[in-house]
């Protein structure tokens, strides 16, 4: 029983291998475009204990049936819930009758070149392969092809083949320090991991409350560490939200949220996701030296966060949340902020024009819109919405797009 017997043991029933078949393009022999299936695979892991499992975007992009194998032999279908397309992380959901085994989460700011790791996954289709090496550099940027590029990476030299992909990279205690993501081709040795910090800051976004259930608390923090011990310290509190009356305050160490500890936002996001509309939520804080304070969180809609909001909704057919200073910053964008999109209503002039869920809308007209005063006062500001069209400017995945959008009347707004 050696320590990496023990680290691969103590994981192996939270990583399971994904199968699937996808249709691709190839090019004949008289140079057309012939679509042909080919067998996909990877690996996830397993990330909340109701099925969520978060793997490569590109193992999952395309397939119709994607199959999800256990340690166990069980075998379930998946669906996919959410991906982010700069990171290449998806989140998948198996229905399963039990409660599943999740993987031990451990930290990749300490990370060490030359620190013992272990990989496993589905390589070659060959299930659950272990495979031990170290880690020989970190924040490699790697461009893999002309669409997809990777930045702050783990290189490692323990093996990784296709199929390996979205499986775990493990230290020698089996926490999870990464996501196994690419591999150099025609190297041997070079094989490269996402870093599990950044896995997890893009999980919480691909499944907030927000995203998921049109539902919103206000909750923003980050992990600190105390030692080896992971603590989520509140950064910010918007305004009038339920955290906001709720009495969470910035600097509050936040520990429990219901039943589940809370270690960092995704924690947050998955204790929230499928409350009930006004149900009230036990929360406990560390204040000073207030230390188990209690408090109590109620779910809202997101719907009716604010008036601003629903005047979007008459007029442009758009639901919208504000971004906090620190979620909008990741993008690197030349903008100072914007509001991002939750919600478009069918048949709006929005839809028309193209505006999808997950944009960030950064302007109107003249004006930025940072804030929901900002687009408050341009949506109530006649010589602007007399004009016919306004010129709106859109974020989606960090390019910037603009159209010109004609706002509903006050009297199709009201049938609305």
């Amino acid at each position: 029983m050696t320590p990496i017997v023990r680290a691969v043991q103590s994981v192996k029933d939270s990583i399971v291998n994904i199968h699937g078949h996808k249709t691709v393009a190839a090019v004949s022999a008289v140079g057309t475009d012939t679509p042909r299936q080919v067998n996909g695979m990877g690996t996830g892991v397993v990330i909340d204990s109701r099925g969520f499992i978060v793997t490569n975007h590109h193992v999952v992009d395309g397939v119709r049936r994607i199959q999800v194998t256990f340690n166990n032999g069980e075998t379930l279908i998946a669906r996919l819930i959410a991906h982010d397309l700069t990171t290449d992380l998806a989140v998948i959901k198996v229905d399963s009758s039990r409660d599943l085994p999740c993987i031990d989460i451990g930290k990749s700011t300490d990370l060490m070149p030359g620190e013992t790791v272990i990989a496993v996954g589905n390589a070659y289709g060959y299930e659950n392969s272990v495979t031990r090496g170290i880690i020989s550099a970190l924040h490699r940027s790697v461009q893999v092809t002309e669409n997809q590029k990777y930045d702050d990476l783990i290189q490692t030299d323990a093996s990784i083949n296709p199929g390996n992909s979205g499986g775990p990279l493990l230290n020698i205690d089996g926490q999870m320090i990464g996501i196994n993501v690419a591999v150099r081709v025609g190297a041997q040795g070079i094989g490269f991991a996402i870093p599990v910090d950044t896995v997890m800051e893009v999980s919480a976004r691909m499944m907030s409350t927000e995203r998921m259930a049109d539902q919103y608390h206000g909750i923003r923090g980050k992990t600190l560490y105390e030692g080896e011990t992971p603590i989520f310290k509140i950064t910010g509190v918007e305004k009038d939200s339920p955290a906001d009356a709720a009495g969470l305050r910035i600097g509050d160490t936040l520990t429990m949220i219901g039943d589940q500890p809370v270690r960092r936002q995704l924690d947050v996001e998955l204790a929230l996701l499928n409350r009930s509309l006004g149900e009230e939520i036990a929360l406990e804080v560390d204040r000073s030296d207030e230390l188990g304070k209690e408090l109590a969180i109620v779910v809202k809609s997101l719907s009716g966060a604010t008036s601003v909001s629903d005047l979007a909704w008459r007029t442009m057919g758009i639901r919208v949340k504000s971004m906090p200073e620190q979620d909008f910053a990741q993008l690197a964008s030349r903008y100072r902020g914007g509001l991002q999109v939750v919600a478009v209503r069918a048949g709006s002039p929005a839809e028309g024009e193209g505006i999808q869920i997950g944009d960030i809308l950064v302007g109107m007209h003249d004006w930025e819109t940072i804030s929901y005063e900002n687009l408050d006062y341009i949506l109530k500001n006649k010589s602007v919405t007399t004009r016919g069209a306004i010129r709106f400017y859109i974020l989606r995945e960090r390019e910037t797009m603009y159209g010109d959008i004609s706002l509903a009347t006050t009297q199709q707004a009201m049938q609305r």
